[in-house]
């Protein structure tokens, strides 16, 4: 397992549970509180942005921070984090996991994002999906767009590049040839979703969901990927999901928020209301 606070093992223990096929992590009893977040896409060109991630790993009260995907804008392997920008972003994220308990899982724009950036990170990589057993309740962890099963052209290039033979032959590229291919994906990308509306991206689908969370013997599902932020019932009769908030602090509207899970429940923060809230609540 890689390393997590401290640049030691994880306290929380990820074993295969036996009543699922999903990875497991169970949270220890120290943590008092536990705080989500994804899509900040992280790039140079989005300092008001870094300067928010930055307060908020320098402040949260959380035990445990979980970032579920696209961390980054682009990510086009491991080498990229001796990159100006990224140094500055791997060293706030390790000085984070030095003190409390930090887990990356990747997204659609950082999936190249591995094991020697999440040692260098002083965190733990997790599988998406993951169960995490936390406040006597199981929850199912992703990023989402895996389920995001009308996309499909999204999900013939992400099988694509998910694949070993795929990644292999990209990352023996040299990084600039890597920054090139990514600037070029974001570009064609950021064309693509012109003119369309943010209610009209793909949104998860609530079979596939729903089989997971039967699978997992859970009932609560948080993820990001459609940067959509609401918390309501989905897939399945007693069911919940939580979606996360994108972050962008450079561009109007702006937005950024903070899913905190205590004994208490779920509470979506701001961050200023994240770092001024007592530790354990909301």
């Amino acid at each position: 397992m890689t390393p997590g606070a401290g640049g030691v093992q994880a306290s929380g223990d990820v074993a295969m549970s036996p009543d699922t096929a999903l990875p497991s992590l169970h949270a220890p009893p120290s943590w008092r509180c536990i705080d989500f977040i994804s899509d900040l896409h992280l790039h140079e060109s989005h300092p008001r942005t870094f300067e928010a991630f930055q307060r908020f790993l320098r402040g949260t009260r959380a035990d445990a921070v979980f970032i579920l995907g696209d961390l980054f804008e682009a990510w086009v392997g491991d080498d990229m984090r001796h990159q100006p920008f990224e140094a500055a972003c791997t060293a706030e994220l390790a000085a984070a996991g030095a003190r409390l308990d930090l887990h990356l899982m990747v997204g659609n724009r950082d999936f190249l994002l591995g094991a020697e950036m999440a040692r260098a990170c002083n965190a733990s990589l997790l599988s998406d999906p993951t169960v995490l057993q936390a406040f006597d309740q199981r929850h199912v962890l992703s990023h989402g767009d895996a389920w995001c099963l009308d996309d499909t052209a999204y999900q013939a290039f992400r099988a694509q590049s998910r694949s070993d033979a795929w990644q292999a032959r990209f990352l023996a590229q040299p990084l600039p040839a890597r920054l090139a291919a990514a600037k070029a994906m974001r570009e064609a990308s950021e064309s693509q979703k012109h003119g369309m509306r943010q209610e009209d991206w793909a949104d998860l689908a609530p079979q596939a969901v729903a089989d997971a969370l039967v699978a997992a013997a859970a009932a609560v599902l948080v993820h990001g990927h459609t940067h959509r932020p609401a918390s309501e019932p989905f897939a399945r009769p007693g069911a919940q999901r939580h979606v996360l908030s994108d972050w962008d602090l450079d561009h109007a509207p702006y937005r950024a928020q903070v899913m905190r899970l205590s004994a208490s429940g779920y509470h979506r923060l701001s961050i200023d209301e994240a770092l001024a809230a007592p530790t354990g609540q909301a």
